[in-house]
C-alpha cells in the first residue's frame, strides 16, 4: 500500500501535468478547445481538494522554510539537502581542525608545565587520575 507522501506526491505530479496541459491549451486557445479546456479545469479544482483530503495524513512533515526560498528561486528543492551536508561536512572539518589544535595546544602546554613545575604538575596528574 502507497504511503501518504506517495498519495500526496501522485496527486501533485498529476495536479502539475494538468497545470502545464492547461498552459498550452491557453497559450494557442481556440473556440474548439473550450470543452477540453473546462475539463482540465474541472481536473484542476478535483485535484486540489485531493490534495485538501490527503493534508491530514501528512500534517506532521515540516520543511524548512529555506527549502520554498530555493522553489521561489526556480531552484531545484533536493539541492538544500546536498548544500546543507556540505555546510555540515565542511564545518565538521572546521571543527575538527579547532579540536585537534586544542589537542596541540593542551599536549604542548603540560609538556611545558612539567618542565616548569614538575612537583606541581604531578599532583595534578595525581587529582585528575594520571592524564
Amino acid at each position: 500500500m502507497a504511503s501518504s507522501l506517495e498519495n500526496l506526491e501522485t496527486q501533485l505530479e498529476m495536479f502539475i501535468e494538468n497545470v502545464r496541459q492547461i498552459h498550452i491549451i491557453v497559450s494557442d486557445f481556440q473556440p474548439q478547445s473550450q470543452n477540453v479546456l473546462n475539463q482540465k479545469l474541472q481536473a484542476l479544482v478535483h485535484g486540489l481538494q485531493e490534495v485538501d483530503k490527503l493534508k491530514s495524513q501528512v500534517k506532521d512533515v515540516h520543511v524548512p522554510l529555506e527549502v520554498f526560498d530555493y522553489i521561489d528561486q526556480g531552484r531545484n528543492p533536493q539541492l538544500y539537502t546536498k548544500d546543507c551536508i556540505e555546510k555540515a561536512l565542511a564545518k565538521n572539518e572546521q571543527v575538527k581542525g579547532k579540536i585537534d589544535a586544542y589537542r596541540k595546544f593542551k599536549a604542548n602546554m603540560l609538556l611545558e608545565l612539567s618542565r616548569t613545575f614538575p612537583n606541581e604538575l604531578n599532583k595534578y596528574r595525581a587529582l585528575r587520575g594520571g592524564e
